[in-house]
């Protein structure tokens, strides 16, 4: 009989960081009262995890071969742009979001459309006629899809043994438990251990493994920090229940860029992939408005084109409101004081509200000149010319300085009918081949005469 070891511990929330004794605050990520005590008892049977067969030895980097590894590449071009091309065999891939964001529905739709790849879906969540009346909702059926309720690591490793699958789904991984430690599913050691049995797996094997992950109220992945180290690729399923668009945001990979970004349109039949985000990030317009401007941006290495609706009004209060939605409200701010000390605009006792729509938020200072062009346009009441759009940073004494990958911009600009560009003078780059009007400006005065 196996032998065990009954031991309690406190375990911090936030890190994983383990104690003997309760503490106020976690020495290694400073958040107080995250401590929480856990009965841990250590079993030391080995048919609680995954069985290894394989004994590594040091291989020479010039003996390693990896030209069978190719990745597998999916049905939804979304999925395969935000890990870089494709999955990877034996990497882990942890999918975080919202209660309700539709998490279940865009694994089940990915694993329901294989065509060759064997897929086994673990849930611990749904039963199996829960998951095949999603599936009949969303209109979808697969000879390579196996469905499997189970939250036992043990029971789970037993029929992956038996079935052999190419890529693994979990959903999710805070139902998991397994029998090396005997806690409650969802604790921060009950996590760690799942994890480590299938990165495991994962590793020996080459097979790729999902994981869907729960969020706290914070919005960060639920369970200990180290989750997000110990896998391969972290994405972000993100949009709002009010609307339909959902994005699929890549916060960590190995294998590729960690800044692509996938857009989804979630509708009656399940998620629709949606191959121009352009044209639902710009509102169709039957006459031209004040305060708004389009602007060239880029999220990992798809080109945008994002609208910028900004309102100013006067203060009817003491103190002027900030506002930005989808946009960093300091950068905003320093917009404004760049308008009022180098090009003398008179803003700072109005109301400025800022919004980028479709739900979006946007890092890129590219945007900065048709958020500038957006607010003096509400300002002054004056519509700016709806087939016009911009690219260029706002630097501190007022120039507008060069973006990368401008030629991208430029011809997704063109692409999409725009008939004028505004961008830097000192951006270089080859301006044939294009038939759009390229405007370059080194002040943001120079661009006021022109618009205004």
């Amino acid at each position: 009989m196996a032998k065990k070891k009954t031991q309690s511990a406190f375990f911090c929330q936030s890190c994983g960081t383990q104690s003997p004794k309760w503490l106020g605050k976690c020495p290694q990520c400073n958040e107080w009262n995250t401590f929480v005590e856990e009965i841990i008892t250590k079993n030391n049977d080995p048919n609680g995890s995954f069985k290894s067969t394989k004994i590594n030895k040091p291989t020479l980097v010039s003996n390693i071969d990896y030209t069978n590894e190719k990745r597998i590449v999916t049905n939804d071009n979304e999925l395969n742009r935000v890990l870089g091309g494709g999955i990877v065999p034996g990497s882990l891939i942890l999918l975080g979001g919202d209660p309700g964001i539709g998490k279940s529905t865009l694994l089940l739709q990915f694993a329901l459309s294989s065509k060759s790849k064997k897929i086994l879906y673990v849930s611990g969540e749904e039963s199996e006629k829960q998951i095949k009346m999603r599936a009949e909702r969303i209109n979808r059926n697969s000879e390579h899809c196996y469905i499997l309720t189970e939250t036992s690591t043990q029971n789970i490793f037993q029929q992956i043994e038996k079935l052999q699958p190419d890529i693994l789904v979990v959903d999710s991984i805070q139902t998991l438990h397994t029998a090396n430690i005997d806690s409650s599913p969802g604790s921060v050691s009950q996590i760690r251990e799942c994890t480590a049995e299938l990165i495991k797996y994962a590793k020996e094997t080459s097979t790729a493994v999902f994981l869907i992950g729960h969020i706290n109220k914070d919005g960060a992945i639920a369970g200990p920090k180290i989750l997000e180290h110990m896998v391969d690729t972290v994405l972000q399923f993100e949009g709002d229940r009010n609307h339909v668009y959902r994005i699929l945001r890549t916060i960590k990979n190995r294998f590729g860029s960690a800044s692509e970004l996938g857009v989804y349109e979630m509708n009656q039949e399940g998620l629709r992939e949606v191959s121009n985000p352009s044209e639902i990030l710009i509102s169709e317009r039957d006459e031209a408005t004040s305060g708004v401007g389009i602007a060239a941006t880029i999220e990992g290495a798809r080109p945008l084109l994002v609208e910028i609706q900004s309102l100013v009004s006067s203060a009817v209060y003491g103190t002027p409101q900030r506002s930005a939605t989808g946009y960093d409200t300091k950068r905003m701010n320093m917009l404004l004081a760049v308008l009022e000390k180098r090009c003398g605009f008179r803003l700072g006792a109005k109301d400025v509200f800022l919004n980028i729509t479709g739900g979006i938020k946007i890092d890129d200072t590219a945007i900065d000149l048709a958020v500038v062009c957006s607010i003096l346009s509400s300002d002054h009441d004056l519509a700016l010319n709806t087939l016009t759009c911009f690219a260029g940073e706002i630097g501190l004494s007022g120039e507008i300085r060069a973006v990368n990958r401008i030629e991208s911009r430029i011809a997704e600009a063109e692409k999409l009918g725009y008939n004028k560009i505004i961008i830097s003078k000192y951006n270089k780059f080859n301006p044939k081949g294009f038939n759009i009007e390229i405007i370059q400006c080194g002040k943001i005065e120079q661009v006021f005469k022109l618009l205004f």
